[in-house]
């Protein structure tokens, strides 16, 4: 039996990534194709960060192997050279044991790194430690505009507001004499046979789409949200440079720290979770894949006959 491929269910938050990956591993299961779930969200990474990344609890997950799901505490950072490494390594034995590996995330260049040839120059503490520093005394859009003046083609991959990227790109820049948008992999290849399935809502479905997640974010808060981020406080989450800064958690710390009401920080909560899937929506369009509607019916169907093919024998 040949290796199977690697299915990647991508896509914007709250387009049902999480039901279709399982729906779609009990199908393959009936078609004595065993799968297993690697996740792709940043997030989801870290223990106790549950309620804020709509994790699914142990017993929501149809006794389906699950990899890569709270595996570092808060206060740690999280690295794509590092979720790299991890993930392809869990990927591999998967495969291995002839199980199809299921990456489910909506986390772009997480995915990306695993799916493509995405190598990692090294570091420089000292260049690191001084572009930091001008960080603290002259903002991230400083930053961001010099990147855009030396590498335009970085830094239209890059926000603004991702200060942490920036960085990274200026730091390979002087480290390596060339533009760091030449250290970016050829997307038109997979570094393993590899489905991709891109979630997401019609131009007339998006509007339903940003209700539910408004939604969601009020059920987060009302669910305890704040209470869930009080106790990761204590585990130090407040000094992680990844964890801190999620979407709701943020949001949590400053309602705790008497700096936002709990109604502005909702509706902040809401209108980042959709200015987040803009920039999700736009990283995966440039995805060969297989596209879906999120609010259509039988995808896990639709999913595997397209999978079909690809898992004989």
């Amino acid at each position: 039996m040949t290796a199977p491929p690697l299915v990647v269910v991508a896509g914007p938050t709250g387009t049902g990534k999480s039901g279709l990956s399982l729906d779609l591993a009990e199908s393959l299961a009936r078609l004595g194709r065993p799968a297993e779930i690697v996740n792709a969200d940043a997030m989801q990474l870290y223990r106790g960060m549950d309620i804020g990344t709509a994790k699914l609890r142990l017993d929501e997950r149809r006794g389906i192997p699950h990899h890569l799901f709270d595996v570092l505490a808060v206060h740690e950072p999280s690295t794509v050279a590092d979720y790299q490494r991890r993930a392809r390594s869990a990927v591999d034995d998967i495969r291995d044991r002839g199980a199809v590996p299921i990456l489910v995330g909506g986390s772009g260049l997480y995915i990306s790194a695993l799916i493509h040839d995405f190598r990692f120059p090294g570091t420089d503490a000292e260049i690191r430690t001084r572009l930091e520093k001008e960080l603290d005394q002259r903002g991230g859009d400083v930053l961001w505009e010099r990147l855009r003046a030396v590498d335009p083609d970085a830094a239209a991959t890059i926000d603004v507001g991702n200060s942490r990227r920036v960085i990274r790109a200026l730091e390979v820049i002087e480290l390596t004499g060339a533009r760091y948008s030449a250290s970016l992999p050829d997307e038109s290849r997979y570094v393993m046979p590899t489905e991709v399935f891109v979630l997401d809502a019609t131009e007339e479905c998006r509007p339903a789409l940003k209700e539910r997640l408004a939604g969601r974010s009020r059920a987060m808060f009302a669910d305890g949200l704040i209470e869930e981020a009080r106790g990761l406080l204590a585990e130090g989450l407040a000094e992680g440079t990844t964890a801190s800064r999620a979407i709701g958690y943020a949001q949590a710390i400053a309602v705790i720290e008497d700096r936002l009401p709990l109604s502005a920080a909702v509706d902040d909560t809401i209108a980042l979770t959709w200015r987040y899937v803009r920039r999700q929506r736009s990283w995966f369009a440039r995805y060969k894949a297989h596209r879906l509607d999120a609010f259509a019916d039988g995808l896990p169907g639709a999913a595997t006959r397209i999978l079909e093919p690809r898992l004989e024998s």
